[in-house]
């Protein structure tokens, strides 16, 4: 699928930017009656990706890219009506206003499931910051990889449990699995197995993939097993021989957040930009203005400040970090 449907919305319209402001329901285009990634239902909503807490149900009319429907379809049912648009498409909205979809995904490394970053020239850039302080470095994800595939070799009696979102780290993870050549079956709980298999319908190839349920506790020794984070500790891990608990996120760089989550083997690995890649992005886009949400919004406007471009926090209600 090209990730989880990750995308940035570009809208044209009026140079004077008022008419794109927050709302009751999230980021209001006022001149199209449009809402970009509403968390209520409303008669038309730009949806920018699938994650949980920008595409939501109940909408009467979505344009989204084909794979994020996919994804909304799947979790939501269809819309009333949805209007496909590819990359690089425009589509044509009310009020002299025009919106084109462009590939983000969160963040501008290379991703076996996810098309790469394309940066856009705008007026004003609209970006997360969930790992937004200079602390938040990511490693390369190849030697996250290594470590976790020497770990399931030091252990061949123990199963590997890792900790992923069902949408997109699940896939990101799989993928990044045999780009690094591990070609055995990798086991899923089974909240992982719908998504995962949209993704190939999508053309993204995952490779063997088999049930835990399915397998015995005997022949999970030596594997390695992907199930939510939430799943982790709860009392489907016990039909798992002695799992070594791992978890895929940009906050297993924070030890204490490891420690709290009792992580064995803490994997940082996100799908959100961190600290370089987001200021890289400001930098190489060069917006008039920054408008900075969903996360560490002070570090990031300080950055802005140094470098004596305009920004300053947009609070949106109803964002949560789904994906890290």
């Amino acid at each position: 699928m090209r990730d989880k449907g990750s995308q940035a919305a570009l809208v044209s319209g009026p140079r004077d930017c008022s008419w794109v402001r927050p709302g009751a329901s999230g980021l209001w285009v006022a001149p199209a009656d449009c809402w970009i990634d509403p968390h209520d239902p409303v008669e038309r909503a730009l949806v920018t990706h699938g994650h949980g807490d920008h595409a939501r149900g109940g909408h009467q009319q979505v344009f989204a890219t084909p794979e994020t429907l996919a994804i909304m379809a799947l979790r939501y049912g269809a819309a009333r009506d949805t209007v496909a648009v590819r990359y690089g498409d425009t589509v044509e909205l009310a009020g002299g206003v025009s919106a084109t979809f462009l590939p983000a995904g969160y963040k501008r490394r290379a991703d076996p499931t996810c098309a790469p970053f394309v940066p856009a020239a705008c007026d004003v850039l609209i970006t997360e910051a969930t790992f937004g302080l200079p602390v938040f470095i990511h490693p390369p994800i190849e030697e996250e990889i290594a470590r976790l595939l020497e770990t399931r070799a030091r252990n061949p009696d123990r199963c590997v449990l890792v900790g992923a979102y069902a949408l997109g780290k699940a896939q990101r993870l799989i993928a990044e699995l045999r780009r690094a050549g591990y070609g055995e079956a990798i086991y899923l709980h089974g909240a992982l197995v719908q998504m995962c298999r949209l993704y190939e319908e999508q053309g993204v190839p995952l490779g063997p993939i088999a049930l835990v349920m399915d397998t015995t506790k005997e022949a999970l020794k030596g594997q390695i097993v992907l199930c939510p984070p939430a799943a982790l500790n709860d009392r489907w891990a016990r039909r798992l021989p002695d799992p070594i608990t791992a978890l895929a996120s940009g906050w297993m760089r924070v030890r204490q957040r490891a420690r709290q989550r009792n992580v064995e083997l803490p994997l940082v690995i996100s799908d959100h930009a961190d600290w370089t890649e987001l200021t890289q992005t400001i930098a190489e886009v060069d917006p008039a203005e920054t408008w900075i949400t969903h996360g560490r919004e002070d570090g990031l406007l300080r950055w802005c400040e140094l470098q004596q471009r305009p920004a300053r926090a947009l609070a949106l209600a109803g964002m949560f970090d789904e994906d890290d």
